[in-house]
């Protein structure tokens, strides 16, 4: 289902609409830091030091008592069966018993623990994830595809989460086994811990390129896990599109094309992670074999008895069994770290269009809106708005006219502070909009798209989302205000109708007319209509149009419309052609200049049809 998207100065959104192209098979690229990477996630993790220190606490006893354990079997061996002493074998019996019964339930509490703490951080960590999203500019979202960016929010954070559940737990109490391990051999014969100790290079320098290795592989299979998100994401919402262009076979090809490189970087990535197992397992075989050689030895020329040869055999299990965990460790290390880095990615993104120290609220608003010498790119080198200058007086509609890509959209969104302009000044009531602030400025203005989005929930909430402190009475007056209310008494529980995802259980007509509501509801100073009535039917129009024209009464207007009967009685009519105004005046000035308005116009109203449009007494 790919799609070859071409840059051109003549067009609006240079990578279709919505501005510029959806990097699904653009990821960003970022040089790997580990130090860095674990420095942020302790920072994360070290706000709860009340629950670390009690898990330091508990993962110390624990291996306290793992490590009496072999030392209390050496003495039963050397002391009590030696001297056939049987109250001291049981004394030492229990005392072992209490003491692995013990290792048992501290391992199950510092687990308890360290589930609480983790999933603090870890929710800590999503909150602000989702935080900085929401704090994003619209440039952003066009630049990445809405699965990638859900692949971080929960691939990448459980797989931060699955290790510091357990991993993190894992990897201290294995280093102070180690350490811990390390001083009972020494303290019970030096000799012996010198032969165990011996396999501590050949650990580091055996693992050390495979950990280098692992670590490339996991950053690739998660890239590629982000890239098959969007790929499902982008196919399950448009699989009408799909279905109807007979596009099956074609989505199947890339998926399947997706999958494949996803299989295989993660075959790569397990593949060099499973080395580290078997060598683990040669070299802590070959490390058992020589303690216990070397133990026999030494037992016959009298340098260890046979309770500390017992002791070290089970020291030298306790020695390996971490070294191991340590090795595997680096394994889930490597996929967390690079799931760490992308979400890291994420948040160290800057805001391109962010508020000024200094910016104002904006309350009381006439409605002015006026255009300076605009000029706007969405990237460099390719203008996309040239020269724009318009003023829209407060009440007046303007509509804005042209080809599509012609830039229409593109003004609307530069007077939302989606994106920031290049050159020149846009001002709300003689005041710059980029000394405001974004938030009292969008709440000053109504906009009603094309594409009519719906959140889930029920017909009184989506209509509420534009102003959630509105009250039932005042919902149900936006909606008769936008000629709503009659369909929604028919719905099956009326306002208290539950809708699908996107609205997808009723009409295109429907759906507009609750985004009019939506838009009624928040009481505008400044209302935009882009292209709100070109994907519904005529009966269907007529409707959304009455409903335009009420909410449109004494607010300024700026009307985006393909379909020119709906803009016939604007107050003024600007024709956007590749980036400039080529054109401005009424209606009938507009056809008397016989220029590309009246082509347009007569073009598409040859069979004498029109529609009702908005009264001058309005």
């Amino acid at each position: 289902m790919s799609v070859n998207k071409k840059t051109s100065a003549n067009q609006g959104l240079p990578f279709g609409r919505g501005g510029p192209g959806r990097g699904r098979f653009r990821p960003v690229e970022k040089a790997t830091n580990t130090r860095g990477t674990l420095i942020r996630l302790w920072n994360y993790l070290k706000q709860e030091q009340v629950l670390l220190v009690t898990v330091f606490v508990l993962i110390l006893i624990t291996t306290l008592l793992n490590l009496a354990g072999p030392y209390l079997m050496g003495q039963a061996i050397d002391q009590a069966l030696q001297a056939g002493d049987r109250a001291y074998l049981l004394r030492l019996a229990l005392s072992m018993a209490a003491v692995y019964l013990g290792s048992a339930l501290f391992t199950w509490l510092r687990s308890y623990v360290m589930v609480g703490a983790s999933q603090r951080t870890i929710r800590l960590m999503r909150q602000e994830l989702f935080t900085k999203i929401q704090t994003l500019s619209i440039s952003f979202f066009d630049r990445h595809a809405h699965g990638e960016l859900m692949s971080r929010l929960t691939n990448d954070i459980d797989n931060i989460s699955n290790t510091l559940t357990t991993s993190f737990t894992q990897l201290i109490t294995s280093l102070l086994s180690v350490i811990g391990v390390s001083i009972m051999m020494l303290s019970l014969n030096w000799r012996l811990a010198s032969v165990c100790l011996l396999v501590i290079p050949l650990v580091v320098f055996g693992i050390t390129p495979i950990i280098k290795r692992t670590r490339k592989g996991y950053a690739l299979q998660q890239k590629k896990l982000g890239e098959i998100n969007g790929l499902i994401e982008e196919s399950v919402s448009g699989q009408k599109v799909v279905k109807l262009y007979c596009q099956e076979e074609a989505v199947l090809q890339e998926f399947q094309k997706t999958n494949q490189e996803l299989t295989q970087a993660s075959i790569k990535a397990q593949i060099m992670a499973g080395i580290m197992g078997p060598l683990m397992n040669v070299i802590n075989n070959a490390n058992f074999a020589l303690v216990v050689s070397a133990g026999g030895l030494m037992s016959i020329y009298g340098l260890a008895t046979v309770g500390t040869i017992a002791s070290f055999t089970s020291y030298v299990r306790q020695f390996s069994r971490p070294l191991n965990h340590i090795a595997s460790l680096f394994n889930t290390l490597q996929s967390a770290l690079a799931g760490a880095e992308r979400v890291f990615e994420i948040m160290d993104q800057e805001v391109e269009v962010k508020d000024k120290s200094t910016a104002l609220d904006l309350h009381s608003v006439t409605g002015k809106v006026e255009f300076k010498n605009v000029n706007f790119s969405y990237l460099p080198g390719q203008p996309v708005l040239k020269d724009i200058n318009l003023v829209a007086q407060p009440g007046q509609m303007v509509a804005l006219v042209g080809p599509t890509g012609a830039g229409k959209t593109t003004i609307v969104n530069l007077l939302t502070r989606f994106y920031d302009i290049d050159s020149g000044r846009i001002e709300v009531d003689g005041r710059d909009i980029r000394d405001l602030k974004k938030e009292s400025l969008r709440r000053k203005l109504g906009i009603v798209l094309q594409d009519s989005y719906l959140f889930s929930g029920t017909v009184l909430e989506a209509i509420a989302y534009g102003n959630p402190t509105a009250s039932r009475s005042e919902i149900e007056q936006a909606a008769q205000l936008a000629n709503a209310d009659t369909f929604i008494h028919r719905l099956l529980d009326g306002y208290d109708t539950l809708l699908a995802s996107k609205g997808a259980n009723i009409s295109q007509g429907q759906r507009q007319l609750l985004t009019i509501a939506r838009a009624a509801l928040a009481n505008p100073s400044i209302l935009i209509l882009d292209e709100a009535t070109s994907s519904v039917d005529t009966r269907t129009e007529v409707m959304i149009q009455q409903a335009m024209l009420k909410i449109m009464k004494n607010r300024t207007s700026f009307v985006i419309a393909h379909r020119l009967s709906t803009i016939r009685n604007a107050d003024c009519i600007l024709v956007i052609n590749n980036g400039e105004i080529i054109e401005r005046g009424t209606h009938e000035e507009l056809l008397n200049k016989n220029g590309l308005y009246s082509n347009l116009y007569h073009n598409q109203f040859a069979n004498g049809m029109g529609l009702p449009s908005r009264s001058k007494t309005n």
